[in-house]
């Protein structure tokens, strides 16, 4: 789950003006700002820029694949460095560091989802915190001016049930001197979610695809911009341990900083499914160097290209995103995905439809745990053949140590 990061106060001693291919536009130098920081930067070669990345005290706290950003970054009270990166199609590299010094913030609300103006699914996630100099006795959410949650605490991460249409979001806080802080929001709920659909008896069901022959595997074309550094990888399949079904498949990765490797299964064409359910089981003994597990269903059918993609970012930004076909970068969905117990195995279980033109990612489910995402976004022309894959992806971190990850009961279940 998105982290409910403290509001502060930041001093930024970062350049604004052009820096090695980089403008850093905001925060501009000495500004005074919240915490999350709110960073806006473009970046300029004589080749296509590929992708941009920001750094904060040497992990990587957001990338893009754009020549401009426009985000926010969570920041702990104290002094960071930071690095403003960018990437053009040759592989040159230009860098803006600087230092960001956060201190105490000033009371109020700050509200993390749903952004103001937002449009979102029902039930929305709302994540909120509350900060003065007295202790944060209680906070409570009003919908439409109705009292609909509580918690006596400072801060607050829940769901709520709205219709269609535009409501009033008011999230309030009290101090124990009974002193009130609020955050005033309008969102737009673009429909209330029904529980997803039984799985019908004719349902297509593929098992056990990890023992599957024939795997693809890309390391380059995985990697930011599909021009990623060259990993070192493999797999091996049929272990008996770790295992759960006696046949489990090994992954593993090692080589440069940031290496990523993306493995599939071609599962054949499937032109009238529309309602996909991803079952998997997945098993770590290092999760500490495991930048980000990203689990996919990708389908091809009338034209249209339809990645159902997901990424769990373990030690990127600790919650699930889901991949903007069209858009063509990860959108965070503020449903938590944290560092995952080593030696023990893990079940994720993901929900996903579409219609003619839209992917709808429905729900998560992690080791029994089920949060509702209720996110949609477009498909792509495409022009090759019809197809139905299931993928897998490990990311390196920036220090690139080695890991593996084992997979085991992976089943696709489709109508």
């Amino acid at each position: 789950m998105r982290n409910v990061f403290q509001l502060a106060i930041a001093t930024l001693m970062l350049a604004a003006s052009s820096f090695a291919g980089i403008t850093v536009s905001s925060p501009a130098p000495g500004a005074v700002s919240g915490s999350p920081v709110h960073f806006v930067a473009s970046a300029s070669s004589t080749a296509p820029i590929t992708a941009m990345r920001i750094y904060v005290d040497g992990v990587s706290a957001f990338t893009n694949s754009a020549n401009a950003l426009d985000t926010f970054v969570p920041m702990t009270v104290g002094t960071h460095n930071v690095v403003v990166q960018a990437w053009d199609s040759t592989g040159a590299v230009f860098k803006s560091p600087g230092t960001i010094s956060v201190t105490a913030a000033a009371a109020g609300v700050t509200v993390s989802a749903p952004a103001n103006n937002a449009t979102v699914g029902s039930p929305m996630h709302v994540v909120a915190s509350a900060n003065a100099t007295n202790p944060i006795a209680a906070m409570r959410i009003y919908l439409d001016g109705v009292s609909a949650f509580t918690v006596n605490a400072a801060s607050l991460d829940t769901q709520l049930t709205a219709g269609a249409g535009v409501h009033s979001l008011i999230v309030q806080a009290w101090d124990i001197t009974g002193a009130v802080y609020k955050q005033a929001l309008t969102v737009t709920v673009s429909s209330s979610s029904a529980p997803p659909p039984a799985i019908p008896s004719n349902a297509t069901v593929q098992t056990q695809i990890q023992t599957r022959p024939n795997w693809g595997s890309c390391t380059v074309c995985a990697g930011i911009g599909a021009i990623g550094p060259v990993a070192i990888y493999s797999m091996q399949q049929n272990q008996l341990s770790p295992s759960l079904s006696g046949k489990s498949t090994k992954f593993n990765i090692s080589g440069p900083a940031w290496a990523d490797v993306i493995w599939w299964q071609e599962l054949g064409a499937a032109d009238t499914a529309t309602h996909f359910v991803y079952d998997i089981d997945f098993y770590l003994e290092a999760p500490q160097y495991a930048f980000a597990l990203e689990f996919d269903v990708n389908q091809t059918v009338n034209s249209r290209r339809f990645v159902f993609g997901t990424q769990c970012g373990i030690n990127y930004d600790h919650q699930w995103d889901v991949w903007d076909t069209a858009g063509g970068h990860w959108k965070p969905t503020g449903v938590p995905c944290a560092v995952p117990a080593a030696f023990t195995w893990h079940h994720i279980t993901w929900e996903f439809y579409r219609d003619a033109s839209l992917i709808h990612f429905v729900a998560v489910t992690v080791d029994g745990v089920k949060n509702y995402v209720n996110a949609a976004y477009s498909s792509k022309a495409w022009s090759n053949s019809p197809e139905l894959n299931m993928a897998f992806q490990m990311d390196g971190n920036g220090v690139m140590n080695p890991y593996s990850t084992w997979l085991d009961n992976v089943k696709l279940t489709y109508w």
